[in-house]
């Protein structure tokens, strides 16, 4: 019985494909491949590598052979197919791309391929080529605001400006509460995970009382300062500015950046941080949320401790919030902010262009 020639590899090669392997956006035709070649490499014969990568043994002796000639570099595409190469009309494609970007299918909001497909006269595949090629998604959308706030520019560099360059001598908080989070009980146990088949709960829920998170996040350690609270008006607001006022150092200033709640601007805090000149308080333009640092650390709060969790009662809550940010801060990370305040400022002055011309092609065909 003919046997198949263990594949040579060096060191260098072996953690090459081993690399590859586990990269998690190589494609899975491709890591089967290289998954053969580290099986091929320890010396297991085609038969036994079928079994493990479910992949024909004259699969396999091809690749052995294309990754002896080429190496791996062979592994990562296909050789050319032979026969005609399948080609799209210009018209089609054009039209496929005038239609997505100008047009909207008789009573729906966006096109599918199918809708295209029939619209234009090609197949859906074809369809999915074309919108592949020039980059072009119909199905998603995204999310936006603007700032109309009159101040933008001038709060936006304040804030960004503490970010990538923090006063000496100072704390730096980013605060904000997080309203209304809701202890949730559903009304039937989930299943657990098990091999094949995901974690499940039922979409209804019993209601049992919400709690506030007043959470200030420090942009130097990454370390969380939080405190959970039945409601989130101003007293509420000075209570969290004085315990963060006493836990900075009685010779360093505390600067705290907040949204513009009202709350944030009560007449009693005005008076408060009058008394308490080491106390600076930066606010975010309105409309972007997106500044604030401890947003991003609510998201992740959100998502690896609310969402899914079942909370029999406020307190249930409220002790599975302190659990997690324990866990947080025993080893914190900070967020390491990027952009400049002229790269934001550019970014935003290309979007505000693009929506006024967006509104003037709406309003001229209107």
């Amino acid at each position: 019985m003919r046997v198949a020639p263990k594949v040579e590899v060096t060191d260098e090669q072996l953690a090459e494909l081993v690399r590859i392997w586990k990269l998690r956006t190589t494609p899975h035709g491709v890591a089967k491949r290289v998954r053969a070649m580290i099986l091929a490499a320890e010396g297991l014969e085609n038969k036994a590598i079928a079994l493990q990568v479910s992949m024909g043994v004259n699969g396999i002796t091809r690749w052995r052979k294309r990754f002896r000639d080429q190496g791996i570099d062979g592994l990562l595409k296909d050789l050319p197919r032979s026969g005609r190469p399948r080609t799209i009309p210009g018209d089609k494609r054009s039209e496929v791309v005038a239609k997505v970007t100008r047009e909207k299918p008789p009573g729906r909001t966006h096109w599918s391929r199918s809708t295209l497909a029939a619209a234009v006269g090609i197949s859906d595949s074809t369809v999915g080529r074309i919108l592949l090629a020039s980059g072009l998604k119909p199905h998603l959308t995204k999310t936006f605001k603007l700032s109309n706030d009159k101040r933008f520019e001038e709060k936006m560099t304040d804030v960004v400006g503490l970010y990538l360059s923090p006063p000496t001598n100072a704390v730096v908080f980013s605060v904000d509460e997080k309203s209304q989070i809701q202890a949730l009980d559903r009304t039937q146990p989930g299943l657990p995970i098990k091999k094949g088949r995901a974690g499940t709960m039922t979409h209804d829920y019993k209601r049992s009382g919400p709690t506030t998170l007043f959470a200030a996040l420090n942009v130097l350690t990454g370390a969380i300062v939080d405190d959970c609270m039945p409601r989130h008006t101003h007293r509420e607001w000075l209570r969290f500015l004085n315990r963060l006022l006493a836990l900075t150092p009685p010779d360093m200033e505390l600067h705290v950046i907040c949204d513009n709640y009202a709350t944030h601007k009560h007449e009693r805090v005005q008076r408060w941080l009058a008394r308490n000149p080491r106390v600076h308080v930066h606010f975010t333009p309105t409309s972007a949320s997106w500044l604030n640092m401890v947003e991003r650390f609510f998201r992740d709060l959100t998502e690896n401790a609310i969402r899914r969790g079942v909370f029999t009662s406020v307190p249930d809550l409220i002790e599975a919030i302190d659990v997690y940010l324990i866990e947080h801060n025993r080893k914190p990370k900070p967020f390491i902010w990027t952009k400049s305040a002229a790269d934001i400022l550019a970014k935003v002055t290309r979007a505000r262009t693009a929506l006024e011309a967006q509104i003037r092609r709406l309003q001229a065909t209107a």
